[in-house]
């Protein structure tokens, strides 16, 4: 027997669910310490307005606050447990109700070492004694209880519309280490669930890739992913999605068969309104306001990003960018004319790091914004996050914004040099990604013009698969291109074609025109970040200045073209500011 409400929305198209209400909780001033679902009793207002929150935002399902209201986790016994789940089944249903929402009673994953198909049945029995018709068992690590679990419910609520939902890594196991696609099988073949799918642990990039591999199943697909990868801060997680690129993954995950979405760690209401704006949904009302259309969207119709190095690589072409140090001092004739010979050797944009490795030289944005005035050079000011606080960056994206500088590459940033501590402190407030976030929020809420948001990306670091985790969650805070260390080596080579395949933005390959024996030898074993093939060095022994011109130009030709298919783009690093060097690499690959 159907449940011919949850039927009936699903007619309509895929059934939106809320996001995560536990992480969401802890980002709201005044909730209380302590397990959220505790917060039934001691706060329902609150839990109410979490409740409502998503309701506004536009799914038409929410999960009751219930998720780790296990004995042993949340509850401390049996009758607080019960208390528990009965106040946030009504906290839920009221909020629910007011906009035909529908409620699903959700249970979590069982404490380790209780005994799940006991620790399932305490939290099933209560909520149907509550009536409730709609259930979820999320985030499960395996299948154990599960059987028991749903031919108890079936056995006394058979109209019950029952959802389970496995927990797995990208490579497809849950952490009992089960492949989730056996376990999903399994539940299918029992035909006593009405869902089955995935939850947590991966993005939404991740589980979009994850559904592909799914078996045929008669039972409806269901996709609920995080909000991207967190970040520890102070010992607590931080999720730093851009809600406009998790709504177009999540939504992405219809066309791989799930008819049932919603959102995991980190997801917002936020995110939950983007995906509702995707899938055609407006948004409900509750109380006296009608959420529309936000800053962002407006934001992004009305302003797009002016970026001409943006447009020219969204119509297809390659760009061409070369990098210069600022100066030590404040004497910048050099600088200039050095800038100006790049953009006539056919450089699309100047690129100018920020205050490298750590030593204070002339501030990047203020060049950018000079270059760009003066010389009407199209720049890409590097910003770190080492040496502002968020009032700092905030006030720099300003006048950036002002000024018609419209590029930003977000890198964390070198750590000040030991010798300096004693009188240099580091800020790091924020990592790259948050940094990439703040600078997506401030044109989302009309405070800038949309900058073209570039990331780092090293292609020679020895756990390249870390890098590439970290690059999908600069891709997940709205990162749209990466700049790359240099590529002197076949492993650098082979680790931009792996990234190629995993990342969606543009990749812009970098080339270093190495000078000399010496200055290989130091790259290789002074530069963090950069390593080089013992024949590249070797190539460089007993030549003069002008034959390692020769070679270096010779060299970054070939490895431009090596990297070609792999790059939208070239990125060249100018060693001791020989712009006239990095002008001839320019023409030798454009």
């Amino acid at each position: 027997m159907k449940n011919e409400r949850v039927m009936a929305l699903l007619e309509r198209g895929a059934l939106l669910f809320d996001g995560a209400t536990g992480t969401y909780a802890r980002t709201r001033p005044g909730f209380p310490e302590g397990p959220v679902e505790l917060a039934c009793l001691s706060a329902p207002q609150e839990v109410a307005a979490l409740h409502r929150a998503y309701l506004r935002a536009g799914c038409r399902a929410i999960k009751t606050n219930t998720f780790a209201a296990h004995v042993g986790l949340a509850a401390a016994d049996a009758a607080q447990q019960r208390e528990v789940l009965l106040a946030a089944v009504d906290i839920a249903r009221r909020e629910a109700e007011a906009v035909g929402a529908l409620v699903f009673a959700d249970i979590g994953p069982a404490p380790a070492g209780s005994g799940a198909q006991g620790a399932f049945a305490a939290m099933a029995d209560v909520f149907l004694e509550a009536g409730m018709d709609c259930f979820l068992l999320e985030t499960l690590p395996g299948d154990e209880g599960v059987k028991e679990t749903l031919e108890r419910i079936r056995a006394r609520r058979p109209d019950a519309f029952i959802a389970v939902s496995f927990a797995a890594d990208p490579d497809g196991f849950t952490r009992s280490g089960a492949p989730v696609s056996e376990l999903i099988a399994r539940v299918d073949a029992l035909g006593t669930a009405d869902a089955i799918g995935l939850n947590c642990v991966c993005g939404a990039y991740h589980m979009r890739r994850l559904l592909r591999s799914l078996p045929p199943m008669s039972a409806i697909r269901l996709a609920m992913p995080n909000a991207g990868y967190p970040h520890v801060e102070d010992g607590r997680l931080f999720y730093d999605s851009d809600p406009g690129y998790y709504a177009q993954q999540a939504t992405a995950c219809a066309q791989e068969g799930a008819r049932i979405l919603g959102g995991c760690c980190g997801t917002t209401p936020e995110h939950i309104r983007r995906v509702a704006q995707l899938l055609g949904r407006p948004a409900h009302v509750v109380g006296p306001r009608v959420v529309s259309a936000g800053p962002s969207e407006k934001n992004a119709q009305a302003q797009p990003c002016q970026s001409r190095s943006r447009e020219k690589l969204a119509s297809g072409g390659r760009v061409t960018l070369v990098e210069l140090d600022p100066p030590g001092t404040a004497e910048i004739g050099r600088f200039l004319d050095g800038a100006r010979l790049i953009a006539e050797a056919g450089a699309d944009a100047v690129t100018i790091a920020d205050c490298p490795i750590g030593r204070a030289r002339m501030d990047a944005s203020l060049l950018a914004c000079k270059l760009h005035r003066e010389l009407g050079l199209e720049t890409l000011p590097h910003m770190t996050c080492r040496d502002r606080n968020v009032n700092a960056t905030k006030a720099l994206l300003l006048g950036l914004s002002m000024e018609g500088v419209y590029n930003v590459l977000a890198v964390t940033g070198d750590p000040v040099p030991t010798g300096d501590r004693g009188s240099v402190k580091g800020v790091f407030q924020f990592n790259s990604r948050v940094l990439a976030r703040f600078v997506r929020s401030l044109a989302a809420g009309g405070e800038t013009e949309p900058f073209f948001l570039c990331g780092a990306l090293n292609v020679n670091a020895v756990c390249f698969e870390k890098e590439l985790e970290r690059a999908l969650e600069k891709e997940a805070c709205g990162v749209e291109a990466f700049l790359t260390q240099p590529v002197l080596s076949e492993q650098a080579a082979k680790n931009l074609s792996t990234a190629r395949r995993a990342l969606s933005g543009w990749i812009i390959g970098g080339l270093f025109p190495v000078v000399s024996y010496r200055n290989a030898l130091f790259l290789n074993s002074e530069v963090a970040g950069v390593t080089v093939d013992e024949a590249v060095m070797r190539a460089y022994e007993g030549l003069d200045r002008e034959q390692g011109e020769e070679m270096a130009v010779r060299l970054c030709k070939a490895a431009a073209g090596r990297i070609r298919a792999d790059t939208d783009g070239y990125y060249i690093m100018t060693p001791f500011q020989r712009t006239a060097l990095s002008a001839r690499v320019v023409e030798a690959v454009r």
